[in-house]
């Protein structure tokens, strides 16, 4: 099962895998010894850690019951049908799952999702807080609907969201250095540079190889007058070929302009015109539009 959250870099849609597969829960253990006080025989240690083994086991498919794997089929369907933009379809398959088991927290996020790629800000909204009653340290159901909120500028309500996941203990549906980047973005939006900032420089700590960080850490170091700095993150995603983008090469030449190294400018203008001709950053070059 995979689920998508989006973050737009520069006009692009970088996606990530957002699944929030079957949670592995651990049970701990505690053994009372009544009686002498004296040592437990070895049947009774045996006993007892056969017995904490068993329940200190991670929780897998097979151990749910069949409501549950239901569900979680008519979960995984949805999933499939809203990857490929068959909303109606999804839709249809999360309204079963619902039906069979209400109290999978997965399948009222994925109908938020769905809701949400489909324009219906308030059944979105509703179906992300019923994912949260069911489990209000969900740190997917936490980002995804505070991204959500964050594209439909309501940014303070979005922030409080992004401050909750990032407290929490990680996840594997959604990394603690994207729920930075978004939440970093979204500060930008609001026009925060210096919380955004903040946000972004966490994120880079956390995964700097990551070129969509990169990329936003240096757009709001530009917006901040911290040229040299974000001249250093730009050129690290522009040295590599497979992250260079667009968008990347068309930042870095505002950056020289700004610094007033026009070599650097038209060198980087030439690899922006030979590699991605006709785009958007190759008009705005053209127009001489440094600073838009």
């Amino acid at each position: 099962m995979r689920m998508r959250s989006v973050i737009r870099l520069a006009g692009r849609r970088h996606l990530w895998g957002g699944a929030r597969g079957c949670a592995a829960a651990v049970l701990g253990l505690s053994v009372l010894l009544a009686g002498c006080a004296g040592l437990p025989s070895a049947q009774q240690r045996a006993q007892a850690g056969n017995a904490a083994d068993a329940r200190a086991d991670i929780v897998t498919a097979s151990d749910e019951g069949d409501v549950r794997r239901r569900a979680r089929i008519r979960l995984e369907l949805a999933t499939t049908y809203y990857a490929q933009g068959q909303y109606n379809t999804a839709l249809d398959e999360l309204k079963q799952a619902v039906s069979i088991d209400p109290s999978l927290p997965a399948a009222h996020e994925m109908r938020g999702l769905i809701y949400d790629a489909m324009g219906d800000t308030d059944r979105a909204d509703a179906s992300f807080r019923q994912a949260l009653s069911l489990d209000t340290a969900n740190v997917s159901v936490l980002h995804n609907h505070a991204w959500s909120l964050c594209r439909r500028g309501q940014y303070a309500e979005a922030d409080a969201l992004f401050a909750r996941a990032v407290t929490l203990p990680p996840s594997q549906a959604i990394p603690v250095s994207k729920t930075h980047l978004a939440r970093g973005v979204c500060q930008v939006r609001a026009g925060l540079y210096a919380e955004g900032e903040k946000s972004l420089v966490k994120a880079y700590e956390i995964d700097p190889a990551s070129p969509a960080t990169g990329y936003n850490l240096a757009s709001v170091l530009m917006r901040r007058g911290e040229l040299e700095r974000a001249r250093f993150y730009v050129r690290r995603i522009n040295n590599t070929p497979d992250q260079t983008t667009a968008e990347s090469l068309w930042l870095a030449i505002r950056i020289e302009h700004r610094l007033g190294n026009f070599s650097g400018r038209d060198e980087l203008a030439a690899q922006l015109r030979r590699r991605f001709i006709g785009s958007r950053e190759a008009t705005a070059l053209e127009l001489g539009r440094y600073d838009e």
